[in-house]
């Protein structure tokens, strides 16, 4: 599937000099990514995004930031018939101990499904939010291949240059 629109990030104040890095998730791995591998962990909605960045405990400071994209090839991970076909279910999506996972083997089971997609030629995976008190409307897009070009286009709204003051 293509998507078309916006999508947002509340990420950490650290990582916002370079807004279109993937470095956090690169240095620590993520749910869809293994270390190493960038990735970018956008929503579909704002409230999605401060949902995703301020999981544990009291709502820390947060850089929100916005992106206009089109990327061409999106796996959509709500389509259980989709996952079927890469081995996995919408439970093993949202299974909780992806980092114990991650830990005791090195990548997770959701890691090694992103790795396949990769593999397969797609951009980035659609998928629901699983952060506490997310409902099937809370969306997620994780990005692993953009530019500000080309088929996987993500481009960062900052008309007036604000993040060129940090």
């Amino acid at each position: 599937m293509r998507y078309r629109g916006k999508l947002y990030r509340a990420l950490n104040p650290i990582y916002a000099r370079e807004p279109c890095s993937g470095q956090g998730a690169q240095l620590h791995g993520g749910r869809f990514n293994p270390k190493r591998m960038a990735a970018l962990y956008c929503a579909t909605s704002l409230h999605t995004a401060l949902g995703e960045a301020n999981q544990v405990g009291d709502l820390q400071p947060t850089t929100i930031l916005c992106y206009d994209a089109d990327i061409e090839t999106v796996f959509d991970g709500r389509d259980p018939d989709g996952l079927k076909r890469f081995g996995m279910t919408p439970a093993a999506l949202a299974d909780p101990t992806w980092r114990d996972q991650m830990k005791a083997a090195g990548k997770a089971h959701t890691q090694i499904f992103a790795e396949a997609l990769m593999a397969d030629g797609f951009d980035g995976l659609l998928v629901r939010s699983f952060a506490r008190g997310a409902t099937d409307d809370d969306i997620n897009l994780i990005v692993w291949t953009w530019s500000d070009s080309a088929q996987s286009r993500l481009t960062l709204i900052d008309n007036e240059g604000r993040l060129a003051t940090i």
